[in-house]
């Protein structure tokens, strides 16, 4: 890489430091990429260049902490017209089903291409396209989540996604809980999910919590017209704080995933384990929908009418 395009944001003036890589970015063609070298996560930095250049790069760590952070921002080929993962999503949900099939994160990774998607899981992508093709033929049944108000989309997302945690989490605490306790000598791992899993739906609920109280009343008073009442200087800020939550989420979902097998009851285990399996299926088939629905559909949303 050119060195005028990798820039070390820890020695620019505070001030400058922005200006600095927007000129960067500005300057440099369709495909090619500026690496920030920063002490700190830029995300804020991203949210500010997706404001006011729109979705025009891709967003790549190649460092992610706790100490050094070193981000590759590309511009996108303006020819080649890819879309991401999370508007592939939001138009057809048949297609977001393949991508759970194939384990493609259209929710929390919803922002890369699928080409991107596919080269980080050594999937074929034409193979990928035929399957996406195919989904299309299937009977469409579902909402157009994109046709409707921000406001009744964040209503449909507390009434259906949020009372679906707030019912299950207990109960999923309870399970795991109790086959941690009978089943964890024989089946260690057991004890490893019972700990993610009240992680998981602490951390679920506390931002449920954030939102039905600060961001999605703001968004609903956005969408009136009336913004005046905030803690906060635009509403990127608190966007930014929830997909936060939701990486955070769906990282330890992922582990949980991994550290099954897939979900998989192991052998010779009791129905309490296999019940446990496919409660955390269900639970990870509800987050993937309540993440999407937020991240692809009502933020930008909300972004558009700031």
């Amino acid at each position: 890489m050119n060195e005028q395009n990798f820039i070390d944001v820890t020695v620019i003036e505070p001030r400058m430091k922005h200006p600095s890589i927007f000129n960067a970015f500005d300057r440099i063609g369709s495909g090619e990429a500026i690496v920030i070298h920063n002490d700190h996560d830029p995300k804020p930095l991203y949210y500010q260049l997706l404001g006011e250049r729109g979705n025009c790069f891709s967003w790549t760590y190649l460092s992610n902490g706790p100490e050094i952070w070193d981000v590759e921002i590309r511009k996108n080929d303006e020819k080649a017209g890819l879309e991401t993962l999370g508007e592939i999503a939001a138009k057809d949900l048949r297609k977001a089903e393949v991508f759970k099939k194939l384990g493609l994160d259209f929710c929390c990774g919803g922002k890369k291409t699928l080409e991107e998607a596919c080269l980080e899981k050594g999937l074929d992508v034409v193979r990928v396209k035929n399957e996406l093709t195919q989904a299309e033929t299937k009977a469409k049944e579902q909402y157009d989540f994109t046709s409707w108000k921000p406001s009744f989309l964040a209503d449909y997302i507390v009434n259906v996604h949020h009372t679906y945690v707030k019912e299950n989490a207990p109960m999923l605490n309870d399970l795991s809980d109790k086959v941690a306790t009978h089943h964890g000598h024989n089946i260690p791992y057991l004890v490893e999910v019972n700990k993610k899993v009240k992680e998981m739906t602490c951390e679920l609920l506390t931002h449920m919590k954030k939102e039905e109280q600060i961001l999605f009343p703001y968004i609903k008073n956005l969408e009136g017209k009336d913004s005046s009442e905030k803690g906060f200087t635009t509403v990127q800020d608190p966007i930014w704080v929830m997909e936060r939550d939701h990486e955070v989420v769906g990282e330890i979902m992922r582990d949980i995933r991994e550290i099954t097998n897939d979900f998989t009851k192991p052998a010779n285990a009791c129905n309490s384990v296999g019940l446990l399996m496919h409660k955390l299926n269900e639970f990870e088939t509800d987050l993937h929908m309540h993440i999407h629905l937020e991240n692809n559909i009502l933020f930008p949303k909300a972004l558009e009418m700031e």
